[in-house]
C-alpha cells in the first residue's frame, strides 16, 4: 500500500508541478494572460504541499526521485497538450530516469 500511495503522490505532484510550469508558459510566452499565470503559480504551490505528503521522511530522497518522475512526465504533458513527439532518445532517457525512481525510492533498505 505504501509504494501504491507514494506513486499515487508523485502523479499527483507532476500534474501539478508540470501543469503549473506550464500554465505560466501559456501565460507568458502564449499572450494567455495573468489569469493563466495565476493559476500556475496556484498550481505550483500545492505541488509544494503534496510533495510533504510523501510516506518516506527524507527530503533529499523524496525530491531526487522526484526528478525522474518529473522528466518522465514532462515529456507526456508536452505529447498531450502540445503536440511534442519524443525521439528515442527522450524515451530512453525518460526510461532510464524512472529506472532510478524505483532504485531510489522502492528498493528495500535496512533500517
Amino acid at each position: 500500500m505504501t509504494i501504491t500511495k507514494s506513486i499515487a503522490l508523485f502523479l499527483v505532484a507532476a500534474v501539478l508541478e508540470i501543469g503549473g510550469a506550464w500554465l505560466i508558459w501559456q501565460g507568458v510566452r502564449e499572450s494567455r494572460g495573468w489569469g493563466w499565470m495565476g493559476l500556475g503559480v496556484v498550481a505550483l504551490g500545492a505541488y509544494g504541499f503534496v510533495a510533504t505528503l510523501q510516506p518516506d521522511a527524507n527530503f533529499g530522497r523524496i525530491l531526487a526521485a522526484y526528478g525522474g518522475i518529473f522528466v518522465a512526465g514532462s515529456l507526456v504533458w508536452g505529447m498531450a497538450l502540445d503536440g511534442f513527439r519524443p525521439d528515442r532518445w527522450d524515451v530512453l532517457g525518460a526510461l532510464v530516469c524512472l529506472v532510478g525512481v524505483a532504485v531510489i525510492m522502492y528498493v528495500p533498505r535496512a533500517h
